[in-house]
């Protein structure tokens, strides 16, 4: 297992200012970081994180979100082209950044709801255009994971079971699932059941408090997913994904409206802390 960090509970974009962050990072010991790549309009911040990574020793993924205006389940085919262009040019930054993964809910817009359930037709207009931005990943040397969210953050993919299905219609080796314990735990009547029925095809792994606070404080049954995901065989990057206050756009879109750590290092030091005690004990 390596312990990992999602550089969202600090920024939405990398710069020479984050590289203190990865510097205390690499210092706890966590092996791997997960870079926002949402601003890709040049490959040279990425390309610059790259050698700060790699001089730390931690292995990369990146991560994304789309917005309305670029959705790849529209019924509009201007919408979903912009989608796929996005899409590509977020996997050319994430081959710049050295990056294994890209991850992420990139079926559908962020926080884009119709009132009505996915339509067969949604569901197949995002299938071809994630199939299409997987060859685009797989031609970079990179994977695609897609990451089901909860009811308040999309409508197109809630569950993990859906999930998987998604991925099996897309069909490519190299996009798989991403299995994230905060919307498990919102949608799952059996987070740790659902976790062994979808582990074949999943590829990435967001450990994510029930508050997005700190992991092992809360009410994620962590001691199942870890003894589900040791049965399986999971011996990758358990990334953790926590949210906070210091950006008010990231913040207002994740819904944090308290303080909900003492400090980011707080946070991280006490995060990887109970990641290796509840890896070990499962």
């Amino acid at each position: 297992m390596t312990p990992g960090m999602n550089l969202f509970l600090w920024t939405d974009e990398v710069t020479p200012a984050h590289r203190p962050a990865l510097e205390r990072l690499a210092a706890l010991g966590y092996g791997a970081v997960e870079i926002p790549v949402l601003h890709c309009g040049s490959e040279a911040p990425f390309q610059a994180a790259r050698g700060w990574c790699e001089a730390l020793g931690l292995a990369r993924s990146a991560c994304a979100a789309l917005p309305a205006h670029a959705n790849p389940a529209s019924a509009d085919p201007a919408l979903r082209a912009a989608a796929l262009d996005l899409l590509r040019r977020m996997i050319d930054c994430t081959a710049a950044l050295g990056a294994s993964v890209l991850v992420g809910p990139l079926h559908s817009a962020l926080g884009h709801f119709s009132g009505s359930p996915p339509t067969a037709d949604e569901w197949r207009w995002s299938v071809e255009t994630l199939r299409q931005a997987g060859d685009h990943a797989a031609a970079a040397g990179v994977a695609l994971s897609v990451e089901p969210l909860n009811r308040f953050e999309c409508y197109l993919l809630n569950d993990h079971r859906s999930g998987a299905r998604y991925v099996r219609e897309v069909g490519l080796p190299n996009v798989g699932l991403l299995y994230d314990t905060f919307h498990a735990h919102i949608e799952e009547k059996d987070p740790a059941a659902a976790l062994a029925e979808v582990l074949p095809v999943v590829n990435h792994v967001h450990c994510s408090e029930n508050d997005r606070s700190t992991p092992g404080l809360g009410q994620v049954r962590w001691a199942e997913t870890f003894a589900t995901l040791k049965r399986g065989g999971w011996d990758g990057v358990l990334m953790v994904e926590a949210f906070g206050m210091a950006l008010p756009a990231l913040a207002a879109a994740t819904r944090i409206w308290r303080p909900m750590f003492e400090t980011q290092d707080r946070l991280a030091e006490d995060a990887i802390g109970f990641l290796r005690r509840a890896w070990a004990a499962a």
